[in-house]
């Protein structure tokens, strides 16, 4: 596909949360130093230069915001990892403590990605916020 074909591919536009659009950059970047294949690369660039697009004009530059990404992106790292760890062990057959303990930990980090964005929200004074349905631990 060439660029020109990618630029008149369908795209929503939807109005989401200052944390959501940040969150996701985050995980498109994990994804662009970490992914090899070239058509995925593509793909994710592409949405990637899409949406920090728009956060460059919708969001102002703060050093807050500048920490709270750096932590988002740090706690996406660490998904990224476990979720990895999980399924190397899922390959395995292994779903013995250490499965239990990256699998808590998944719902661990999210609790504290969800707080993040909660955070990046409420620093922006955003309308939109996310709701966790989940207790706390």
């Amino acid at each position: 596909m060439t660029i020109r074909q990618a630029e008149r591919r369908l795209a929503v536009k939807v109005e989401i949360s200052p944390g959501e659009l940040i969150d996701k950059i985050t995980i498109l970047e994990i994804k662009a130093r970490r992914l090899t294949d070239p058509g995925q690369k593509f793909n994710v660039s592409t949405e990637l230069e899409a949406l920090t697009t728009a956060r460059d004009k919708a969001l102002p530059a703060t050093e807050a915001l500048d920490d709270l990404t750096d932590r988002l992106r740090e706690v996406n790292e660490d998904l990224w990892a476990v979720e990895e760890d999980l399924r190397g062990c899922e390959a395995s057959g292994d779903f013995g403590p250490g499965f239990v303990a990256l699998a808590r930990t998944v719902y661990q980090l999210n609790d504290g990605r969800a707080a993040l964005k909660r955070r990046i929200n409420l620093l922006l004074g955003s309308r939109l916020m996310e709701e966790k349905s989940h207790p706390r631990t």
